[in-house]
């Protein structure tokens, strides 16, 4: 056989092997299954039409005379003078080396037939396995009739539940809502219709509840939950806090062909994880990427298809393991529309991305800031919100997103893993290179200088992609791009904990890695010495349930980004916040602490505490100080 033709078969075969196999086991990019699907059919072609010249094939009567017993019984075939001929040991070397050719390379040999037409049946079946993960999904669950109801955000007083009923013969449906221990339901609301505007969704609102109290609510088409309001401000349980955090899901990764199509391996952590903590989570802060329209393949970029995206999710039977039905709060990264994306908010596809976002997150996430534009056009997706002893801002880094500061960091986003794909571009606004707009920006410079009340600790900035500029591979879809906006967000944080008497936490997701980084004050003193705490902190946690990546991609470059931790490896990972009180002497305002744990693939792997910092009477003399020191910023 001609060695070209060996050569040409053996790298068509071993790029559809190790090309399935990255896609299905390491990295679901979108270049894969044409990659994949185009190899297999080079190989296939050249094995079927240059057969010959691989040896002779055998009829299916001699592949498999099992088949065929009945037929030719009488002829036989005689096999004693090749029993009684001894090869020499060079011949069994050649036969061992053209199996290894075949089974390995899948360079077919018609002289042992058996191990050929496995090669080749491995080389189809990677290849149909490849197909399932990109089509199964989306060809059998379009999800148009899934009905369901979540909890959404969560308060002393109100809470929001999201309710999806497409079928017209279950409307109206009629709300009830009890104290989870009385027996008696009251009627609440009445939802006459659903509409196909917001995909049949209709967010729930209850109102006037008591604080730290559990509630029953039912719904006349079958669905219900239960969930219990925050504790009242400035009460003694409103000292005390916990909630997760995580980003990044898609369904039925790392592959497996026995699963169903739709479920999210990583919710089985997720729920372990739940059971394990000392106190109930409070909510779930999810950071984005909740579904990956690009991944592992971009089938259309109608406002449909988006929609059907997170049905899917909603639909996967995941959602019935123990503990996942505590209220979610979402932020939108760039997967929910298309990777990297810095296009700005007219252009395509964001309208078609953006509306399911609105009515299947943003319409029971918390309240939007005091100074945020309200109203049905405004479409304002970032918010603010206080629970227990912490407040929160909640960014959206990709709406009013432009394209980063320099050429240099753009070209570096090009560099990013290959997991989806955008074409789309923005120029700078009039206000230079921003990852948060003018109006958010100003939202969130005035959330970081307000004080809090005297038993609220912590602020808590919430960011889809990482703060850090640590991350050296995709840096400018990061804060990294936006070094000039991210030194006055730094500069307000810094001003809060040196002033207001909390601590700043940032928490991250989006780059399926885990890092914690401490940002000190631009003090020797403090920047040279590894052990201390001062200053903000980062938390980067994600996936939940996706791939990771076996290139190590974080490194500290300078003392602005000081680096505590990383975790690269793990297909899901999960951050729980726990904040309780202590009581420290000689100090009028009682401090607090937080314990950050890191699961890794449902095990507690890395746990980090942090102090609120005393805070007393002499709060404006060491404003005073501190100005003092940080001039010249």
């Amino acid at each position: 056989m001609a060695p070209a033709l060996d050569l040409i078969v053996g790298v068509a075969s071993t790029v559809t092997r190790l090309g399935a196999f990255a896609f299905l086991r390491w990295i679901p990019g979108h270049h894969f299954p044409s990659i994949i699907v185009s190899a297999a059919a080079i190989y296939l072609t050249l094995v079927t039409a240059y057969s010959s010249s691989f040896g002779t094939r055998p009829s299916l009567r001699e592949a498999f005379p099992k088949l065929f017993r009945h037929e030719h019984a009488s002829k036989e075939h005689s096999t004693d003078s090749g029993l009684d001929t001894e090869h020499d040991e060079p011949a069994l070397y050649k036969e061992e080396v053209n199996i290894l050719k075949t089974l390995v390379f899948g360079i077919p040999n018609w002289h042992e037939w058996e191990f050929t037409y496995i090669t080749i049946g491995l080389n189809v079946l990677v290849t149909l396995l490849s197909l399932d993960l990109v089509f199964r999904g989306p060809a059998l669950y379009d999800g148009e009739k899934l009905k369901f109801s979540r909890l959404g955000y969560v308060d002393h007083t109100s809470a929001k539940v999201l309710m999806r009923e497409p079928d017209p013969h279950n409307l109206p449906v009629y709300v009830y809502l009890k104290p989870s221990a009385k027996t008696n339901w009251s009627a609440v609301d009445k939802v006459y219709y659903t509409q196909e505007e917001t995909d049949y969704t209709y967010p729930i609102v209850f109102e006037g509840l008591q604080p730290g109290t559990s509630y029953a609510y039912s719904l006349s088409n079958d669905l219900g939950g239960t969930f219990r309001t925050a504790p009242a401000p400035n009460s003694a349980a409103a000292k005390s806090l916990t909630f997760l955090t995580s980003s990044c899901i898609k369904a039925n990764f790392p592959y497996n062909p026995f699963a169903h199509s739709l479920s999210i391996h990583g919710f089985k952590y997720m729920s372990k994880v739940l059971k394990s903590l000392p106190s109930p989570a409070s909510f779930m802060l999810f950071l984005g990427d909740f579904i990956y329209v690009d991944v592992p393949f971009r089938l259309s970029s109608t406002q449909e298809h988006y929609r059907s995206e997170y049905r899917r999710v909603y639909a996967s039977p995941s959602w019935k393991l123990p503990g996942l039905d505590i209220p979610w709060i979402h932020t939108l990264d760039d997967h929910e529309i298309a990777n990297d994306w810095a296009g700005g908010n007219e252009t395509e596809p964001f309208p078609a991305a953006s509306d399911p976002f609105i009515h299947y997150h943003a319409s029971v996430n918390p309240p939007l800031p005091p100074s945020a534009p309200d109203g049905p056009e405004t479409n304002t997706t970032y918010f603010q919100f206080t629970q227990g002893p912490a407040s929160f801002f909640m960014m959206d880094t990709r709406r009013y997103r432009t394209q980063p500061e320099t050429e240099k960091t753009a070209i570096s986003a090009t560099t990013k893993p290959l997991y989806g794909s955008s074409s789309a571009s923005s120029q700078a606004t009039e206000y230079g290179p921003s990852m948060l707009g003018p109006e958010q920006l100003q939202a969130l410079l005035t959330f970081l200088q307000t004080p809090e009340g005297p038993n609220v600790h912590w602020k808590f900035v919430a960011s889809s992609v990482p703060f850090t500029k640590n991350w050296r591979f995709g840096t400018s879809d990061t804060w990294g791009g936006f070094l000039s906006e991210r030194k006055k967000i730094l500069d307000a944080m810094h001003f809060a904990e040196a002033s207001l008497g909390v601590r700043v936490v940032i928490l991250s997701g989006d780059r399926h890695e885990f890092a914690a980084v401490r940002f000190p004050p631009r003090l020797a003193s403090e920047v040279s010495d590894p052990t201390s705490s001062l200053g903000p902190h980062e938390f980067s946690a994600g996936p939940l349930s996706m791939f990771y990546l076996p290139f190590r991609t974080f490194k500290q470059v300078d003392d602005e980004d000081v680096a505590l931790a990383y975790f690269p490896d793990g297909n899901s990972k999960v951050g729980s916040i726990e904040i309780v009180p202590t009581t420290g002497q000689g100090q009028t305002r009682a401090r607090s602490t937080l314990k950050y744990t890191l699961w890794i693939d449902g095990l507690n792997t890395w746990e980090y505490t942090l102090q609120s910092p005393v805070f007393n009477t002499f709060g404006k003399s060491n404003l005073a100080t501190w100005t003092s020191r940080w001039s010249g910023w």
